[in-house]
């Protein structure tokens, strides 16, 4: 199979029957093989129907329906377990993502061997109070995650290869950085496409401002267990020893200044009445909190499942 077609949704039930048939189109035109995968996230509006009425009239379509909504990165991650094609590519259902650009995306992993390309949304249709922190949070991921050549890393409209997303785990809401787990997880080879960003027809968006403060904490998540999941002490042992040493430099030098001031029958303030002391003594505890976290980390690494499993491109 060319192409597997992921949809998460919540709520679409207007869209469908014109996405859908949308995608079709595109696909016959180009004599893809392809499926169509909707993953109903929960809705509450008719949507799952909807998904059952198109199906009895084009096999290609498939459905995975949720009990209540898990979010769109649990819906991404159950569409990938369910895709087929060698290219998977993924959309939202609102229409904002066009599906004329599926063809130049296929092309471009098939015949210039991508591992995964974002769309960038160039000229988009939203108010500044969604695109201004947009910016903001995708020039943070560029400088935290070293993929210098993506513009838009929350894009809907991505393509990958099928290896890729067998391969990746989107858990949480980290469906913002997928370009970094695949990075994370050894797929390097990764491109951006500049795609038509379409004005909402139908319904109303169903992200908050809260999601850019979560997807600040997943950044920092999905940083730090990328570069020291398989080695936690590397990262709390360091951040201990350098605590405890402060500390402990701070203590020796109280020490050594009263021992000056005593030899030379100098006034001398008692070491619990120097700010410096407490600032020691906070230091030396933090220290030795980090360093034990880092130990019980390690312990617990060691004995997770997936310690010796890593990502195999090829055996001969």
């Amino acid at each position: 199979m060319d192409i597997s077609v992921v949809v998460p949704l919540f709520n679409e039930v207007e869209s469908l029957p014109e996405l859908t048939s949308w995608i079709s189109r595109v696909m016959a035109e180009h004599r893809f093989t392809y499926e169509i995968i909707l993953v109903d996230d929960g809705s509450n509006d008719g949507s799952w129907d909807m998904i059952c009425k198109l199906q009895k009239h084009n096999a290609a379509i498939r459905g995975v329906k949720f009990r209540r909504n898990y979010g769109k990165s649990a819906a991404l991650n159950t569409g990938f377990e369910a895709a087929n094609g060698n290219v998977v590519i993924t959309m939202d259902a609102d229409l904002q993502d066009s599906p004329d650009e599926l063809p130049e995306l296929y092309r471009r992993i098939i015949e210039e061997k991508y591992d995964l390309i974002s769309g960038w949304k160039a000229k988009r249709y939203d108010p500044i109070s969604k695109t201004l922190p947009t910016k903001l949070f995708n020039a943070a991921t560029r400088k935290m995650s070293g993929i210098h050549n993506l513009h838009d890393f929350n894009c809907g409209l991505k393509a990958y290869r099928k290896a890729v997303v067998k391969n990746i785990e989107v858990y949480g809401e980290m469906h913002r950085y997928i370009p970094v787990i695949a990075k994370w997880a050894g797929f390097t080879k990764i491109g951006e496409q500049v795609v038509e960003h379409r004005a909402r027809k139908y319904g109303t968006t169903k992200f908050g401002m809260s999601r850019f403060v979560n997807g600040f904490l997943d950044l920092l998540s999905i940083f730090f267990v990328g570069k020291f999941g398989k080695k936690p002490m590397h990262f709390f042992g360091t951040m201990g020893v350098i605590s405890f040493m402060m500390g402990m430099i701070m203590a020796i030098w109280i020490m050594v200044e009263k021992l000056i001031h005593i030899a030379h029958n100098q006034k001398y303030r008692d070491a619990t009445e120097q700010p410096l002391f407490y600032l020691a003594l906070v230091a030396i505890i933090v220290g030795s909190q980090l360093f034990l976290t880092g130990f019980v980390a390690e312990l617990i690494s060691r004995s997770a499942s997936e310690r010796n499993k890593y990502q195999v491109e090829e055996v001969i």
